[in-house]
């Protein structure tokens, strides 16, 4: 009966420095007990197969110490891949990776999981990098699971104040309950039978106008901020309490808003929770 075999990629490499690229490939291949290891020529087939794969067969005479991070990581990966694992755990891969070359490895990754086919838990705690990369995304929180589904059900209906501030920036607003909803800048959210609630409401869920309409909160503008294709603004209400909002910079350019600017904030969508429930 054929073992079952786990591959495992360590977030810093784990590489041994004293064999050449290929040699770290083909290790878990040579150790294999006598009866089921390949034959050399296997191995070099399949360690080049891999390398292939993983877009490095170019650099398979060379040491870990003449890589770039990400070549060793890339590498890293098709040594767990070659000893043809039914389940591949992944422990933050990209950890000790700079942005740039971790958002052009998790691309890469999600297409090469496309083509291995192969079941992998990818830890990590970068929450851009779990919606990316993930078919299914499993919040924990001090060892208790808090919620498991697709990344876009978890985004967009967390089940928890914990996943809701885990998975992205959020502003809190309180509120008293009033008929089983929650008002919160003119936007009436269903709260249950609580007295008093938070309402949960993301940067770029946030309207804003110069002209109060309806019960749309006063807020001071306190730094305004592009940061790339966005623009961010840092804000208080009048009860001290900060608020953060985003907008596209063409949004942006048609308002104009400036740093000590009064203006008037509604939310498009929130989330409520108890005041006392258990994060």
């Amino acid at each position: 009966m054929r073992e079952r075999q786990v591959g495992f990629v360590f977030q810093h490499y784990a590489l041994f420095r004293h064999m050449t690229v290929f040699e770290n490939v083909a290790f878990g291949l040579r150790v294999r007990p006598k009866s089921t290891r390949p034959s050399d020529a296997e191995i070099k087939r399949r360690v080049h197969e891999l390398l292939d794969l993983v877009q490095l067969d170019w650099l398979g005479d060379r040491y870990p110490a003449q890589l770039s991070g990400g070549q060793r990581q890339r590498i890293a990966l098709a040594r767990a891949l070659a000893v043809e694992p039914k389940v591949l755990l992944l422990d933050e891969p990209f950890g000790a990776l700079d942005t740039k070359v971790r958002k052009e490895l998790r691309r890469w990754l999600k297409r090469l999981h496309d083509e291995m086919h192969v079941t992998s838990v990818f830890v990590t705690h970068d929450q851009e990098e779990a919606l990316e990369v993930a078919d299914r995304v499993v919040v924990m929180n001090k060892g208790r699971i808090e919620q498991i589904g697709t990344p876009d059900a978890v985004y967009d209906a967390p089940a928890s104040p914990f996943v809701y501030q885990f998975l992205g920036d959020v502003n809190l607003f309180h509120s008293r309950v009033h008929g089983g909803f929650a008002q919160v800048g003119g936007l009436d959210v269903p709260a249950g039978a609580q007295d008093s609630a938070i309402a949960y409401v993301r940067p770029h869920d946030i309207e804003i106008e110069r002209t109060q309409l309806g019960d749309a909160l006063p807020v001071l503008i306190d730094h305004v901020r592009a940061i790339g294709s966005i623009v961010r603004l840092d804000m208080h209400l009048d009860s001290g309490d900060p608020v953060e909002a985003e907008m596209s910079r063409d949004a942006y350019s048609d308002k104009a808003f400036k740093a000590g600017e009064r203006v008037f904030i509604r939310p498009r969508s929130a989330k409520v929770f108890a005041e006392d429930f258990s994060i």
